[in-house]
């Protein structure tokens, strides 16, 4: 009897743990990220590292696929985006922000170093 009640348990409440959104809050962070590494990308190699523009490209292409298979709405997605891009854009690289976007988006998305990492490696941006 317990093991049935455990069995049906697991099958109802593992769906949906497994499959669970993102918070609005973690959202809009994560989108805020997105836009940083976006814009931090774009600037030219003579005004910052290499390193850093292909960690910013390789960080913005995984969390954009991320969010849009969370749920986020693409087209509501790329205007967020933009916003963050024109408030950015012309500003010096601020590294104390990228440090806090990777902490928190190491922190919130599983497999989220690992995955930047692969495509800063693969070359392929």
């Amino acid at each position: 009897m317990i093991k049935k009640i455990i069995l049906i348990f697991s099958i109802v409440i593992f769906p949906l743990v497994a499959f669970a959104n993102i918070s609005k809050d973690d959202e809009n962070k994560l989108i805020n990220c997105t836009g940083i590494y976006y814009a931090y990308s774009m600037i030219p190699q003579g005004q910052l590292e290499l390193d850093k523009i292909v960690y910013s490209v390789a960080a913005k292409k995984f969390l954009n696929s991320y969010l849009i298979e969370n749920n986020v709405n693409e087209e509501k997605l790329n205007k967020e985006l933009l916003k963050i891009v024109d408030e950015l854009y012309g500003k010096p690289y601020n590294g104390n922000s990228v440090k806090k976007c990777d902490e928190f988006v190491y922190k919130i998305v599983p497999n989220s170093k690992d995955e930047i990492l692969k495509i800063v490696n693969s070359g392929i941006y």
